[in-house]
């Protein structure tokens, strides 16, 4: 996969974070990433003061990891191959990779029918639907 600039930058920048620049205003979450500006998370201000014209990705918490809408990011990048959810309604996926489960199912003793499992060829995560990726992270490893 050809790799564009902005996303190495997106897949290390840490979001969430209370803006510095308006730090008592509400909606004041680090929450998006602009595909050209390409640096750090910014805040709804700082979008409408120096990214209103700039292709901008807004970031989503699942389960306190960082998700994205397949709607927003298959505009700018190729995510065939990647596992998606529905999230509240929305088509997600993962940035990064997130840790395995600590206690899993799949053993012997275990009575659940037996199906075809699928797993991600970076860190062997397992998915849900014949996906080669569990994360944006993973394919780009």
């Amino acid at each position: 996969m050809e790799e564009p600039k902005w996303l190495e930058g997106l897949l290390r920048t840490n979001f969430f974070t209370i803006c510095p620049k308006h730090r008592q205003s509400p909606r004041n979450e680090c929450n998006m990433f602009c595909l050209s500006c390409k640096n750090a998370a910014f805040c709804f201000y700082c979008r409408s003061s120096f990214h209103i014209d700039h292709p901008v990705l807004q970031i989503r918490r699942s389960s306190y990891h960082d998700v994205v809408r397949v709607s927003e990011i298959e505009k700018a990048l190729d995510i065939r191959g990647v596992q998606t959810y529905v999230i509240n309604s929305a088509r997600v996926l993962f940035l990064n990779e997130r840790p395995q489960p600590k206690n899993s199912s799949h053993g012997a003793a275990s009575s659940a029918p037996k199906t075809m499992s699928y797993f991600c060829e970076t860190c062997c995560r397992t998915l849900l639907d014949p996906f080669r990726f569990c994360s944006l992270g993973c394919k780009v490893s």
